[in-house]
């Protein structure tokens, strides 16, 4: 017979959403077990922070760690053409506070969701890595907990009154109950490798954030790291990507590259250190964010195209929000699906938000700054969103944005399975104050 353990909630992956959740319900004196696949560290792509990551940053005690490493200073993000002329920055202390919100970090994910993991552990959270969980426990429709098979290949069942899926774009819930949707039209393809030696801009500009577009509305990526590492990678639709028949990756990487003559400038100085990877189709969302024992959370719960750099933010978000609303469902003795309709609410909202002005940037009809040159009093509006405030009332935004393209229509996904709620009801005030800015 398989052993039996018993937590109060058990959370499957050690990511930051993971993690996130796991912290909040500790700091409550909950029992948490994370149970991880992998060992860390290990490989992960998303390694910039947006602004307004620093709420949850805060909140779960990581601060003052952040600022004592050595990932390289954010303070701004760039656009440049494809002719190479760039935008003057974006300084985010233009508008936010400079000692908290307006300087963020660009992360190497190896490094940065180790700390994180060790700051999961010194809450008292049991972490337990090289741990796969292979199938979900469940009475009737309600999940229970989870079976899991060790280092020593051994098979052990976890029981719990809260299960929690944080295993990021595997999306273990997602994919077992075919719950996976994707997006009308943000199907692109993503490919993506490490420079060293790689020009970087001078000063406060060091780490700066730079979006290289290319013909078709693709773009670069080009985030400088510590060690005098760079992450660069191209995003457009596959067709494009994939013209002439080309469908080795670094084959595709480097016949883009002279697209955009300041990314053409800034790797001739550097060299490739890594492989080169590819995903394609990554945006969706999960139909359902909670059955009666289950939660949804980061990336296993949806993900959106990257161009805003909204991952880790959405991820802790997501785990901070979740690991309350777990808290208040265990003090009342329910963990049923309908406990985490406010949470599944600010997460929609949140990410329907950030959608819109992915639509909108991908729209070769929109450049933001004709709108805020059309509109200037939009302009902190449209700062705010990209930074990761996106819980706020954007309707003169996108009513102005609706002048230029056709923003999509709310996606129905995301919300408890069978919850008695509708989707028009506003989203309640019931969680405590923690990421509902951020």
């Amino acid at each position: 017979m398989k052993s039996v353990e018993t937590f109060d909630a058990v959370v499957i992956g050690a990511g930051p959403s993971g993690c996130a959740c796991a912290i909040i319900l500790a700091q409550q004196g909950r029992r948490v077990l994370v149970l991880e696949r992998e060992t860390f560290p290990r490989y992960h792509i998303g390694e910039s922070l947006i602004p307004f990551t620093y709420p949850a940053l805060e909140r779960l005690g990581l601060i003052p760690k952040l600022r004592a490493s050595s990932f390289t200073k954010k303070y701004s993000v760039q656009f440049v053409a494809p002719s190479g002329r760039a935008s003057q920055p974006f300084y985010f202390f233009n508008r936010y506070d400079r000692d908290s919100i307006a300087q963020t970090w660009q992360v190497l994910r190896s490094e940065f969701d180790s700390m994180v993991l060790e700051h999961t552990r010194e809450h008292g959270v049991e972490v337990r890595e090289a741990s796969e969980v292979v199938e979900f426990l469940k009475e009737g429709d309600r999940v229970v907990g989870v079976t899991v098979r060790g280092p020593d290949d051994i098979a052990y069942d976890v029981r719990a009154a809260i299960t929690v899926d944080a295993t990021g774009r595997e999306a273990m819930a997602a994919t077992r109950h075919a719950w996976r949707r994707g997006d009308p039209k943000l199907n692109k393809v993503a490919v993506w490798t490490y420079y060293e030696g790689a020009l970087r801009d001078e000063g406060i500009d060091a780490g700066a954030t730079t979006v290289a577009f290319i013909p078709g509305k693709g773009w670069f990526w080009y985030i400088p790291q510590h060690n005098n590492r760079v992450s660069v990678g191209v995003v457009a639709d596959g067709k494009y990507l994939s013209r002439d028949g080309v469908k080795d990756p670094k084959t595709i990487f480097h016949r883009e590259i002279p697209q955009n003559k300041w990314i053409e400038s800034h790797l001739a100085s550097g060299t490739c250190t890594e492989e080169y990877w590819l995903t394609a189709e990554y945006t969706f969302r999960s139909e359902y964010c909670a059955t009666d024992g289950l939660l949804l959370i980061g990336d296993a719960y949806g993900f959106l195209d990257p161009v805003f750099s909204s991952g880790l933010m959405l991820a802790f978000k997501s785990g901070v929000l979740a690991g309350d609303a777990i808290h208040q469902a265990l003090s009342a003795g329910d963990c049923s699906a309908d406990q985490f309709d406010a949470y599944s609410r600010v997460m929609h909202e949140g990410m329907e938000n950030m959608r819109k002005l992915v639509y909108a940037f991908y729209d070769p009809n929109v450049s933001f700054r004709t709108l805020t040159d059309d509109h200037p009093h939009l302009q902190g509006p449209l700062t705010d969103c990209l930074s990761g405030d996106v819980n706020r009332d954007f309707s003169e935004l996108f009513e102005a944005f609706s002048k230029y393209t056709t923003l999509p229509g709310v996606l129905p996904y995301g919300f408890p399975k069978n919850s008695a709620q509708a989707l028009g009801n506003p989203v309640s005030s019931a969680l405590p104050s923690v990421a509902a800015r951020g």
